[in-house]
């Protein structure tokens, strides 16, 4: 047992997918996997382990934020020899042809976080995906028609802005979407030499203001999680 999961040794596979939301890794277990077990609920932070299309793979609940993230990926990392990690999780959209349902994959993390200005001092650290699961995602969304988009991301410690108008800055620098975790997941990836890709579904627009139904969720949610699986 590390500090906050329970899993035993041997319990969690190499490659892990990590949504945000615990239920959304129940939901994924359900889903899409045979045999599986859940090996965590310590926090109420789910996790589960079974296989697709009989290779071994984990399912990692990680909370909202760089901070509660970090937590998870750090223990999957040093406590059980975790070597990639996968992202699958929501974002608002920064630009007009970012719709509702689009797929972002995350090249670069921006973000408002303090977590790399403790470790660079007065230097701007720029945390990157891993490319060899990156061009893997490219070219398995491009082989079965998903559509994507991919660029930059920020990675935000706010949720909720004082000035509704501030993406707009990110947004002429060209960066994408704004979701929670990317940034602190690829620092903590190019720290200990682990894989590690942020894959985006976008269900809200800041530019447009519309979010997606739950229906529409669900089915796009699908696709993310399938390229995602088919990275193992």
């Amino acid at each position: 047992m590390s500090n906050h999961i329970e899993a035993k040794i041997g319990d969690i596979a190499e490659t892990v997918l990590m949504p945000g939301d615990p239920l959304r890794a129940k939901w994924i277990s359900e889903t899409f996997l045979d045999e599986a077990f859940c090996y965590n609920d310590v926090r109420g932070m789910l996790g589960y382990t079974g296989r697709y299309n009989g290779r071994r793979v984990s399912l990692q609940g990680s909370g909202m934020g760089i901070p509660s993230a970090m937590i998870y990926y750090h223990e999957l990392i040093n406590d059980y020899g975790v070597k990639n990690l996968i992202r699958v999780g929501t974002a608002g959209s920064y630009q007009k042809e970012v719709k509702i349902r689009d797929i972002v994959l995350a090249m670069a993390a921006s973000t408002t976080s303090g977590i790399n200005n403790s470790r660079f001092i007065n230097a701007d650290y720029s945390p990157t995906a891993n490319f060899e699961l990156f061009i893997q995602a490219v070219l398995y969304a491009k082989e079965h028609y998903i559509a994507i988009k991919a660029g930059n991301v920020l990675s935000s410690d706010e949720f909720y802005e004082d000035n509704p108008d501030d993406y707009k800055l990110w947004a002429q620098y060209g960066v994408l979407c704004v979701e929670m975790e990317a940034a602190g997941l690829y620092t903590i990836a190019a720290k200990y030499d682990v894989r590690a890709l942020a894959i985006l579904t976008i269900s809200d627009s800041l530019v447009t203001g519309e979010k997606s139904s739950a229906s529409e969720k669900e089915s796009s949610f699908k696709e993310m999680v399938e390229i995602a699986l088919n990275l193992i």
